[in-house]
């Protein structure tokens, strides 16, 4: 989305300031997806709910910023782009200060959904800005440094989060956002304030906003209520499904037929677009899933404090960081689906040196496989987003990135969902499996029992203690059949890089503006 404003580049201490600012804005949004991954455990405690509902402060997040990504086109002609950036960072603020204050899980989800909705319009519209203020050759540039900082954002997010959790209270992982934020808006506004963009007054399809609402946060809420009510043997579960399948298909409809949609889902009839948003969506599911459900597991049943847990991803950002600018020299030489099928490849190597963990596993063996993880994360993104943008007319781009955004981080909120239920479902199938071995008929229990008792002295104690350890072992066994099944899916949708063909067009240029 780059700027009307025909403004000069910005030069000097002004344009290390400026780019400071909007880096900044970018990281706390990119951190604030992240960052209460390893705090859901403490904030579900603190709130008196289960880890499963505590997950709806990540998904619902997600959701709300989806759909306000779409948005910003429209809102940026409305506003104009400096103050849209400027007033979604202060009110980003202001839920970051409501999620900190929240007494119990409504009023903290509340706050969330309206975080993620002011988040939508930062992450295009902080490329947008570093763009416009970098002279032309020096793009490339731009985008490695706003790639470095959306990079950091997920990793420093655990490790920090787990930090503060455990040294402060979960409630800081919201507040350090105000400081932050209050800083980036107050530089963006001094230095941009004289290059705003024209302001217009455009329609906007309300009918499509709504049905698009509609569809989202019904399939949304389905996926998060979905196991606690037995799914569809639940009255609720199907009236939610119903809704959703029946509100998509208008939406689709609509938006088919409606002059300024909300959505261009006609991009979706070219090869590239479609091959590439759905492979990027897709991995980034599996991708982001993973991270959230990695921490719960070590906090859960490895006894890791949530700033260790969140030690054992962060060294996911080495690779990721270093190899960032590499990337920006490597993506105008290489054929953007080579380095997006090697990336697929090694995250499929990652997930299965992870499927053969053990209860008794390592900090060592758990940080290996996180740390190699990094190289395919920052090979990952940027040449997906050029495939996905290759070919569109300059017109068209930042209606084309905005959409692959809205897809791959809506399917983020998906994956989520969707890998807790499937963990708790395999957990609970390994454990019926594990209670059939443990029968007064099998010698091998009846001496394991004995031996137990002998050493914990008592019948009660020996059967407690085998409990926990067999529901370690369920958990562990589901975990290991997730990440198989990542690895399984990341090799599986490999081919779906080379439906799309190699492009030489307007999107080439903007390679990072898709975002992370």
């Amino acid at each position: 989305m780059h700027p009307t404003a025909s403004s000069a580049p910005l030069t000097g201490g002004k344009l290390v300031l400026a780019t400071l600012a909007v880096a900044l804005a970018t990281f706390m949004n990119v951190l604030d997806s992240s960052i209460a991954n390893v705090a859901i455990p403490t904030i579900a405690g603190n709130l008196g709910v289960s880890v499963d509902e505590g997950t709806w402060v990540i998904t619902l997040f997600a959701a709300a910023n989806a759909i306000s990504i779409p948005l910003t086109g429209w809102l940026t002609q409305r506003v104009g782009q400096i103050k849209l950036f400027v007033w979604a960072i202060l009110l980003f603020v202001v839920s970051s200060w409501l999620c900190g204050i929240a007494p119990n899980l409504p009023v903290l989800l509340a706050a969330r959904i309206l975080q993620g909705a002011v988040a939508g319009p930062l992450i295009p519209l902080s490329q947008a800005i570093l763009l416009g203020s970098y002279p032309k050759e020096k793009s490339s540039t731009a985008l490695s440094l706003w790639a470095m900082t959306a990079t950091v954002g997920p990793i420093a997010g655990p490790a920090l989060g787990g930090w503060i959790t455990d040294s402060y209270s979960w409630s800081w992982i919201f507040y350090i956002n105000i400081p932050v934020g209050l800083f980036a808006a107050g530089v963006t506004w001094a230095i941009y304030r004289e290059r705003e963009t024209p302001v217009r007054r455009v329609p906007i399809d309300k009918v499509g906003l709504l049905s698009l609402i509609a569809w989202v946060a019904s399939l949304q809420i389905m996926l998060d209520k979905g196991k606690d009510l037995d799914w569809f043997a639940s009255p609720v579960i199907v009236a939610l499904g119903v809704f959703a399948l029946v509100s998509f298909i208008f939406f689709l409809i609509w938006e088919l037929t409606e002059k300024n949609p909300v959505i261009d889902i006609k991009l979706f009839m070219g090869r590239n677009f479609l091959g590439g948003t759905v492979a990027i969506s897709v991995a980034y599911a599996v991708f982001f899933s993973n991270l959230v459900l990695l921490p719960q597991w070590m906090q859960g049943y490895l006894n890791y404090r949530s700033v260790d847990a969140g030690l054992v991803t962060a060294p996911l950002g080495i690779f990721a960081v270093m190899l960032a600018p590499v990337m920006g020299k490597l993506m105008p030489k290489s054929d953007a689906r080579v380095l997006a099928t090697l990336a697929f490849f090694g995250f499929a190597a990652v997930f299965f040196m992870r499927s053969h963990y053990t209860t008794g596993v390592d900090t060592y063996t758990l940080v290996i496989p996180t740390l190699l993880q990094g190289i395919p994360t920052a090979l990952f993104f940027v040449p997906l987003t050029a495939i996905i943008l290759s070919g569109q007319p300059p017109g068209k781009i930042p209606a084309a990135a905005g959409l692959s955004n809205f897809v791959r981080v809506f399917a983020g909120a998906v994956g989520t969902s969707l890998a807790s239920t499937g963990w708790n479902d395999r957990t609970i199938l390994h454990h019926a499996h594990l209670v059939e071995q443990a029968s007064v008929l099998n010698p091998t229990f009846n001496g394991a029992i004995s031996t137990l008792q002998d050493a914990l002295g008592g019948g009660p104690q020996a059967l407690a203690y085998f409990e926990r350890t067999l529901n370690a072992q369920a958990a562990m066994l589901g975990l290991n059949d997730i990440f198989w099944l990542s690895a399984v899916i990341f090799i599986a949708i490999v081919p779906l890089i080379w439906l799309t063909k190699p492009g030489k067009g307007a999107g080439a240029g903007a390679a990072g503006a898709g975002g992370h």
